[in-house]
């Protein structure tokens, strides 16, 4: 290999590892544990298949969506329908906190994030754009954690524990309904600035192709809550993608699905260590949530919750933990990554002040969510 080829190699890789650091930390980690715990045949155990199937086809289905512009299309008509700055905002987070719940978080700031910057852009009300990016981020963050599959986190949890839906959503609800109460009053910080958005479309919805894949997600559903068997709703919406749209199968998030590939051949082998065994189920005995809260503002919401899983039984807390504590650092849920690498993309040399904006709201919604479930899990 010639000089000119290591450099290249080095640079796609050092570009790789910046862009996908939780699933080369996940597989270092794994990578270790291997040493200590040998490969045999209990790791077969270790994998949850029906979640990383119902992972990847939600999102291969939803990647196909986007590709036909049906959210986008339907964020545009909505954000036109705006008459002020503020009722604009409100929008923009609404439509992602909602998009977030069926989308799952990453999926609705990839395709909710550049409406923002259109609407604003065309109001000419760029000077807001960091508040406005940041609260659209917390509520990607926030707004899936009252559905299974509105973040990976949850579908993990839901069906590691076989949770039922009507306690799972009861489980999350007063948080959720709280977390919708401060992005609405955050909004309320904005002036009712009046603002002109015209309607400019050049797409336009392929009706057919939509229903269809329309179809694809609703069989997705229904493998989340258990009315499906996996394997065939695997089948099924595979098949569907590859006719309908085979493309959509490369802009899958493989790196999120290498993610819990990896921290569960680690987690497994420290649940199989006994002194790690014993440290964690310590750890753990006075409470998850604290815990939880802490490490995912080290190792992000996804690899904590598979770790702390192989200790506890504690779902409730866990779900709190894992779901407020997407708040916070910038690492702690790979969606703020998205959200700061896009904002940017869009706004060079306005990093410093996106990132002031980001730790001041981060942290008061950190705070104040913890704080409510930490009563909710006293209250019991």
């Amino acid at each position: 290999m010639s000089s000119k080829e290591k450099i290249g190699l080095g640079h796609r890789l050092k570009f790789f590892v910046k862009n996908h650091a939780v699933v080369c930390i996940a597989a270092a980690a794994a990578l270790v544990t291997c040493f200590f715990v040998p490969p045999d045949r209990e790791y077969l155990g270790y994998f949850d298949w029906k979640t990383l199937s119902c992972l990847f086809i939600t999102l291969a289905v939803v990647c196909a969506l986007r590709n036909v512009k049906f959210f986008t299309i339907i964020a545009r008509k909505t954000v036109n329908l705006t008459g002020n700055l503020r009722v604009l905002a409100i929008v923009l987070v609404v439509m992602t906190f909602l998009g977030s719940m069926v989308l799952a978080n990453d999926m609705a700031l990839i395709t909710f994030l550049p409406i923002g910057y259109y609407a604003l852009s065309v109001a000419k009300k760029e000077k807001y754009s960091a508040f406005v990016f940041v609260l659209q981020n917390i509520s990607a963050n926030l707004g899936g954690m009252l559905t299974p599959f509105g973040n990976p986190q949850n579908l993990y949890i839901y069906t590691k524990f076989n949770i039922p839906a009507g306690e799972f959503t009861l489980i999350m609800l007063p948080l959720f309904l709280l977390a919708v109460a401060m992005l609405v009053g955050c909004c309320f910080f904005l002036k009712p600035e009046k603002i002109l958005l015209t309607e400019d479309l050049a797409d336009r919805l392929k009706v057919k192709k939509t229903v269809f894949l329309l179809c694809l997600f609703a069989v997705s559903v229904l493998c989340v809550f258990r009315l499906i068997d996996y394997r065939i709703a695997l089948a099924v919406v595979t098949v569907g993608i590859i006719v309908a749209d085979r493309r959509a199968l490369l802009s899958v998030d493989y790196p999120l699905l290498f993610t819990f590939f990896f921290f569960f051949i680690f987690s497994g082998n420290l649940a199989r260590t006994e002194g790690v065994k014993t440290v964690m189920e310590k750890l753990l005995s006075g409470g998850v949530l604290l815990p939880s809260l802490a490490s995912c503002q080290f190792i992000s919401n996804v690899p904590t919750a598979v770790l702390l899983s192989r200790f506890t039984d504690n779902y409730r807390e866990l779900l709190y933990g894992v779901n407020i504590g997407g708040t916070g650092t910038l690492i702690a849920s790979l969606a703020s990554i998205i959200t700061y690498s896009e904002f940017k993309l869009l706004y060079p040399g306005q990093g410093g002040r996106y990132m002031k904006v980001f730790t001041l709201l981060n942290a008061v919604f950190l705070f104040v969510l913890g704080a409510a479930a930490y009563l909710l899990v006293k209250i019991g």
